[in-house]
C-alpha cells in the first residue's frame, strides 16, 4: 500500500516541504529538499522521530516563580506527553544552576531533565 507523508524540514533555516512517498514501509522517494539535511531529517522522522523537550518547573522561594528545563538529549516522540506529565510533577528550591539535572532518564527515555538557567534564592 502506497503511503504519503509531508514534512517541514528543521534541519536548517530554510524550512523545506518534504514529500515521502513509501511503500509497504519502505521509503521510495523523498522529495522537496533542497540539500543532503533534508533527506536525512526524513529518514529519521520515519525511522525513529524525537523531539528536544523544553518546559518550565514551578521554583519556590526563588527570584522567578519558573524555571526553563528541557531534555539534555532529544527523546522519543512518543514519549513526550509522558515526560512533560512528570516535569508538572516537579517543585525546586533554589539556588539552581544551569545544567542542573532535576530528572535522570525520564520515563525510561534515556534522557535527562536539565535546568535551561541559574536562578537565584529571592
Amino acid at each position: 500500500m502506497r503511503e504519503v507523508k509531508k514534512f517541514l524540514c528543521v534541519s536548517c533555516p530554510v524550512g523545506c516541504s518534504l514529500t515521502v512517498t513509501m511503500e509497504d514501509g519502505a521509503i521510495l522517494s523523498i522529495e522537496g529538499n533542497t540539500c543532503p539535511l533534508g533527506e536525512k531529517y526524513a529518514r529519521n522522522e520515519i525511522a525513529n522521530p524525537v523531539r528536544t523537550f523544553t518546559s518550565t518547573v514551578r521554583v519556590d522561594g526563588g527570584s522567578l516563580p519558573v524555571c526553563p528545563v528541557r531534555s539534555k538529549t532529544p527523546l522519543p516522540l512518543s514519549k513526550v506527553f509522558d515526560v512533560a506529565r512528570e516535569v508538572a510533577k516537579l517543585n525546586v528550591k533554589p539556588p539552581i544552576d544551569a545544567g542542573q539535572t532535576l530528572i535522570e532518564n525520564v520515563c525510561g527515555t534515556g534522557a535527562d531533565i536539565i535546568t535551561s538557567r541559574p536562578l537565584p534564592k529571592k
